[in-house]
């Protein structure tokens, strides 16, 4: 067989063939065109005109007939380290199987770590030679120090992955799949203008609306004229952020000739509203939101409309212009090691990020998202803005990995904005018996009140007036907790009695608005979320708008929380105002001192990096198992509520696919070991072999308060 003639890809009908030359010429043009923002283009290339050398062998000849599976990786990978350039064999070597560790000298051909692909035996593959390889040396910055190099790997990574499946996915189809088909940044950026344009040149504003006003034109001025860097966006809960830095972004990136805008929201509670607002704005073909319950990822592929399978496309690497995602999605794909987690990174690069509810930043990983950021914006051409009502205090962790990075807070005169939008007065209630408490509660028409836990708010629920008294905890599956926030909605917009005890879950960015709010002890952060859903639309003055916070007695300190409460009281005692940009920045400031230095990168995610663990270099595989913003000890119980009946019986088919787990995803309830041990223990589950289980006695779930069980002494709930 002509060297010219071996075969990367036969068409699934066998009429089409695609030889090992032209599959690494196309693959090389996409990788370095997707590397060009951030000046990797050569080395994009030359990974791609290496990743696939090994399917000149005639082991693999043989396999595309049907033979045994080959190795066709770490015939690349060695002709890459034989060249010098480590981040193309990672990046070659793990592109089916994803980034391996990089291990030690001493491994062995057999281990999985690059050292030890390095010594395996490759089946012999001769005839790669027809391949002229592009001179490749990165950047000093890539390989300046160890989390440098491992950063520029991961984004080489995916500039491979991504070509390789579209170039393959290209000639397997027979055609171009639709994607990149949005409207231009420019243009976008004429749609948000224009809209902006209508809200500056109103009359007869308000004084909120001034201030409103105030912050978009800043955020349009600084956008259109302000360097690419960091920025922070400091604006209160009603002073129309959402807007202003989606102004900003894309006034920014059209100015800077950037691809994207990329959105980052803490929550999947919220993610929804954001990306309805923009598409309604921008159309929805021009914004992806891409989340687990995203609704083209709960319809089956052959199902999917065109509009759908084009965002279902878009998802795989984010190719689009404007992209709303959640922070996990982001953050884990940044350390992430498979090729499907890791497709989207090099379309990071050259975008604007609006990091939504900056002070949510995960304290145990602070520092790795931190790098993260910083490496975005000093090498791989991004601006990043941290927005907020409640702006963290990230300079310090800016300087230690960027010292020449200074953020620039966009609003120009934030202790004076915080001052005019003041919506609300808080009153601080001491410590209150729970049914002093509960009695404060029903004497109000319309209440919201947040506690700590969840057994605490079963407990004031079931002391309150039935009519119009709601319980929301993460004990309700989201299908029930929709139908609960869309009733609240529409009693308190009608005037009815509207009661609600709710966990920190609806501080999520939930819009909602009650008259008057209590927070049981907590961090000012939170306590502040819990104010933004009182007076929301000020109806009222702010005097008469009151958020208690209380202690409640014989309740102990939740111990996650007792640090946030330290560093509240130590505010509070230095602070006659709690809802001020100075009394914030106190409280971050001291927040940060009780955590102390090492609580910022609690799972050694840099360290293993810097130094390796164990011995191991460069331990891509390992550190992404153990980045996990959400760490999970808990279990799945599906419930046969609702639509989720005839989800859960097609689950007992064994037809089980990614589509009917994410439609299940909205009846389902995540519990605790002890708590699934309490339900099984009663005969109250079907166990799954995959550690979930499905609900069988449908008594044990309240549609009203979420999951209970029957215990000896009678109903026991969930805490």
């Amino acid at each position: 067989m002509e060297h010219s003639t071996r075969l990367a890809h036969i068409s699934e009908d066998g009429t089409r063939t695609q030889t090992v030359y032209d599959h690494l010429a196309g693959t090389a043009r996409l990788a370095g065109s997707f590397a060009a923002p951030f000046g990797a283009q050569s080395e994009a290339e030359f990974a791609a005109w290496l990743h696939d050398v090994g399917k000149y062998s005639y082991a693999f000849q043989l396999r595309l007939k049907g033979g045994p599976k080959v190795d066709h990786s770490t015939a690349g990978a060695q002709e890459a380290l034989r060249r010098g350039h480590p981040q193309a064999s990672f990046s070659i070597a793990g592109h089916h199987s994803g980034l391996p560790d990089g291990g030690s000298p001493a491994d062995d051909p057999g281990d999985a770590t690059l050292f030890g692909r390095s010594k395996k035996p490759a089946a012999p593959y001769d005839g790669w030679q027809e391949v002229t390889l592009p001179a490749s040396t990165p950047a000093a910055w890539a390989c300046a120090d160890p989390l440098s190099l491992a950063f520029f790997t991961r984004m080489l990574y995916s500039c491979l992955v991504d070509a390789d499946f579209i170039d393959t996915e290209t000639f397997m189809d027979g055609k171009t799949a639709p994607r990149g088909s949005g409207t231009d940044i420019a243009a976008l950026r004429d749609i948000v203008s224009a809209q902006a344009q209508r809200y500056l040149s109103a009359e007869s504003l308000s004084p909120v609306s001034v201030q409103r006003n105030t912050v978009l034109r800043a955020c349009l001025e600084k956008g259109a004229h302000g360097p690419q860097g960091l920025y922070t966006l400091t604006v209160p809960t009603g002073g129309g952020k959402t807007f202003a830095s989606l102004a900003f972004a894309l006034e920014h990136a059209a100015a800077q000739k950037m691809k994207r805008v990329i959105y980052v929201i803490p929550y999947m509670s919220i993610i929804d509203q954001t990306a309805a607002v923009f598409s309604g704005l921008l159309g929805a073909e021009n914004v992806l939101a891409d989340f687990s319950n995203a609704e083209y990822k709960t319809v089956e592929q052959d199902d999917l409309t065109p509009a759908q399978y084009r965002q279902m496309l878009a998802s795989e690497n984010w190719d689009a212009s404007v992209v709303v995602t959640t922070a996990v999605q982001f953050f884990e794909s940044l350390y992430a090691n498979r090729s499907s987690r890791c497709r989207k990174l090099h379309n990071i690069a050259d975008s604007v990020i609006i990091f939504d509810e900056a002070q949510t930043l995960p304290a145990d990983y602070l520092a790795p998202c931190v790098s993260a950021i910083a490496q975005l914006i000093q090498h791989y051409h991004s601006t990043a803005v941290l927005c907020t009502a409640t702006q963290p205090a990230l300079e310090p962790l800016f300087r230690r990995f960027a010292p020449e990075l200074h953020p620039q807070e966009i609003t120009p005169d934030a202790a004076r904005l915080y001052e005019v939008l003041r919506r609300t007065t808080l009153q601080d209630l001491g410590t209150l018996p729970q049914e002093e408490l509960a009695a404060r509660l029903a004497r109000h028409p319309q209440v919201l009140c947040v506690v700590n836990r969840r057994k605490t708010a079963q407990q004031l629920y079931a002391a309150l007036p039935a009519e119009g008294s709601y319980c929301l905890t993460t004990l309700l599956c989201a299908a029930d907790r929709r139908r609960q926030l869309d009733d609240i909605r529409q009693r308190l917009k009608e005037g009815l009695p509207c009661r609600v005890v709710s966990t920190s879950l609806i501080e999520a960015g939930v819009d909602v608005d009650f008259p008057v709010a209590y927070r049981e002890q907590c961090g000012l952060d939170s306590l502040l979320q819990t104010a933004g859903r009182c007076n929301r639309e000020r109806r009222r003055g702010a005097e008469e708008s009151i958020v208690y916070r209380f202690r409640l007695d014989e309740c102990s300190t939740p111990q996650m929380l007792r640090q946030n409460i330290s560093a509240l009281d130590y505010t509070a005692r230095h602070q006659d105002t709690l809802d001020t940009p100075r009394a914030i920045q106190l409280y971050f400031n001291e927040l940060s001192e009780l955590r102390g230095p090492d609580a910022v990168d609690k799972h050694g995610i840099l360290d293993a990096f810097l130094r390796g663990i164990r011995g191991c270099q460069l331990p891509f595989a390992q550190v992404a198992e153990e980045f996990r913003l959400i760490e999970n000890a808990a279990r799945t119980v599906y419930l046969p509520v609702g639509e989720g009946a005839a989800l859960c019986e097609q689950l007992r088919s064994g037809h089980v696919t990614r589509t009917l787990l994410r439609k299940l995803g909205v009846y389902s309830v995540s519990c605790y070991k002890d708590q699934f041990d309490k339900l099984d223990a009663a005969g109250a589950l079907e166990l799954r072999p995959d550690g979930s289980a499905i609900l069988t006695d449908t008594s044990c779930y309240s549609e009203k308060t979420g999951l209970a069980m029957d215990v000896e002494t009678g109903i026991g709930l969930y805490f």
